[in-house]
């Protein structure tokens, strides 16, 4: 058994938390799971080139870290399908968990301590697998199963906190008659790593912090994956062509340029015929004009009659040193403030100015959303995907 822990040499974590789950945040340990990704890949660097190793992801989070380990590795990416077993009532705690190949684990201490009746472990069971089912038959061409009969296996996901779902894909893949199995995470409780370390040949993680609190905690933007983005990265990684993203949201939107303090922000503005009413995107990162996931929701919204406003809430020059420092993304100050000079400047269209106004914030976006909002009564709705509303602090 092999594995590097939070203390590996090869590259110490960032200690993002004070002491204990309630002190502040310093930090994200990463800005997205592409980001994270990357860094997962760095310490998985010996396998680069091994013809025995496949790369499987688990659905849908961990498909984009995966992906930035296959294609580090040089190694062919697919996807293993996992289902959590929620609690009835607080699906997000982990009972046990379902994988390909019949495989089922279980957490006793979970289902005694809550005394749910067996009868409702298979309910639930019963379900997860429905759902198994549907997503191997949606990620798999005729639900064809990656080969990895004797391979190196690298099991991916996003983060860890109990373990259930990652043992139940080793417990499938150790079925499969795979060589060796190899887990690998950006972040997982140090009780995982343990566990993981046991039952795995190998485990791998960039950090363990204690106490570890929730995955998401861990990322500055933790959007969810959809099953389109599954597909996508798949077909990306193993040669099948993709689609072309659109430079705009829509046909119809027009490049802008906003006046914001002694700077020019860019952005595409969609106004359908007849709007009723128009979304303003902020994301922390600044790259809301840019976002395959903001132009596609964009260009879903204007079929619909809403017009739409993309822009980057940092220029160019800025985007180059929060790329280098990470700083300016955390400044929510000044992205509400750019946020609310473009609702300003909204106002004095006469194809914007009548419509009702939302707000869809991402990533350190959603708090800047929060933040202009307390400032501006007129806007009517606040949208936060994976964000982190949290750090708008007492403006909640």
């Amino acid at each position: 058994m092999i594995h590097h822990s939070a203390e590996s040499d090869e590259a110490p974590p960032v200690n993002t938390l004070d002491e204990g789950w309630g002190s502040p945040m310093l930090s994200p340990l990463f800005h997205d799971r592409t980001d994270a990704g990357r860094q997962l890949a760095r310490r998985l660097m010996n396998l680069a080139g091994n013809p025995d190793v496949v790369v499987l992801g688990l659905p849908r989070g961990g498909l984009p870290v995966a992906y930035e380990v296959a294609a580090a590795l040089r190694a062919p990416l697919d996807v293993f399908v996992v289902r959590k077993l929620g609690v009835p009532g607080h699906e997000e705690f982990a009972m046990g968990a379902v994988a390909t190949g019949g495989v089922r684990v279980l957490n006793p201490a979970v289902i005694s301590g809550l005394d749910i009746s067996p009868q409702l472990v298979e309910e639930v069971t019963r379900h997860e697998r429905q759902e198994l089912e549907r997503r191997t038959l949606a990620y798999h061409v005729d639900g064809v199963l990656p080969v990895i009969r004797g391979a190196t296996v690298v099991l991916v996901d996003d983060g860890i906190a109990t373990g259930a779902t990652m043992q139940a894909a080793v417990a499938a893949i150790r079925q499969m008659n795979a060589g060796a199995v190899v887990v690998a995470a950006p972040v997982m409780s140090r009780d995982a790593l343990r566990d993981l370390s046991s039952i795995s040949d190998r485990c791998e993680c960039v950090a363990a912090p204690e106490p570890f609190g929730s995955v998401g905690a861990y990322y500055a933007d933790f959007s969810q994956t959809s099953d389109a983005e599954v597909r996508r990265l798949l077909q990306a990684r193993n040669g099948s062509a993709v689609p072309a993203v659109p430079a705009t949201a829509s046909a119809n939107a027009s490049p802008v340029r906003i006046p914001a303090s002694g700077v020019e922000l860019h952005g595409d503005l969609a106004v359908p015929a007849g709007a009723k009413g128009i979304v303003v995107f902020a994301h922390g990162s600044g790259s809301s004009r840019r976002s395959p996931r903001n132009r596609q929701v964009a260009a879903s919204l204007n079929e619909r009659g809403f017009a739409t406003l993309l822009f980057d809430l940092l220029t160019e020059q800025e985007e180059h040193i929060d790329r280098v420092s990470g700083a300016l993304r955390f400044d929510v100050m000044l992205l509400a403030s750019r946020l609310a000079q473009a609702t300003e400047w909204l106002s004095r269209r006469t194809d914007t100015r009548a419509l009702p106004l939302g707000y869809f914030g991402a990533s350190t976006g959603a708090a800047a959303a929060l933040v202009a909002d307390a400032g501006d009564p007129d806007v009517g709705a606040i949208v936060s995907r994976g964000g982190r509303p949290d750090l708008a602090n007492e403006f909640l």
